[in-house]
């Protein structure tokens, strides 16, 4: 686990050395991805992890979240057990994440009222990669900035096996719900 935050970190530097000195950048260790993979009539398939972290550079744009995996958390511990043992596979894929582009971010025009943007990037699950194009809300809090979102992915894209036994009480599509509070 700590290996996954030196190499964010690790990563936090590198754009940080590779960048204009006067560009401003804003974090959270804080945010919360929340997914959602619900099917009606069975019981709720759901969790949040409330220890994301995520950076956004206002100059360029440039984007990267990381959440780890283990620190989901379901309202039934053995379905987090089995989350984390049988379809993520978290002792060997510990981490999930984000890293693109906000396309045509302009931090001058962003108000305390959402702006809508797109962020182009990679999104890596269970060790696959996937090119994704991510809905964004944008809008400025006293210190920072506030992004926020909602978009689905398919376990199968991501090569997570859902057993056939279960197939029936987890959604095709995971809906999942992110939202950042990014302070300077």
């Amino acid at each position: 686990m700590k290996k996954s935050f030196i190499n964010f970190f690790a990563l936090l530097l590198i754009i940080a050395v590779n960048t204009d000195i006067s560009a401003q950048k804003v974090i959270t260790k804080t945010g919360s991805i929340k997914f959602q993979a619900s099917v009606p009539s069975y019981e709720e398939v759901a969790a949040e992890n409330k220890s994301v972290s995520a950076v956004l550079e206002q100059s360029t744009g440039d984007f990267a979240a990381l959440v780890l995996i283990k620190g989901f958390r379901f309202k039934v511990a053995l379905m987090e057990e089995h989350f984390n043992e049988n379809y993520m596979e978290s002792e060997k894929f510990s981490k999930a994440t984000l890293k693109g582009k906000i396309e045509d971010f302009d931090t001058s025009k962003i108000t305390a009222s959402s702006k809508f943007f797109t962020l182009n990037g990679d999104l890596t699950i269970h060790g696959k990669t996937k090119t994704v194009s991510v809905p964004v809300k944008v809008s400025k809090s006293p210190n920072g900035l506030i992004v926020n979102g909602t978009f689905e992915v398919k376990p199968e894209d991501f090569d997570i096996e859902i057993p056939s036994v279960v197939s029936k009480k987890i959604a095709d599509k995971i809906k999942i719900t992110y939202n950042f509070t990014l302070l300077k």
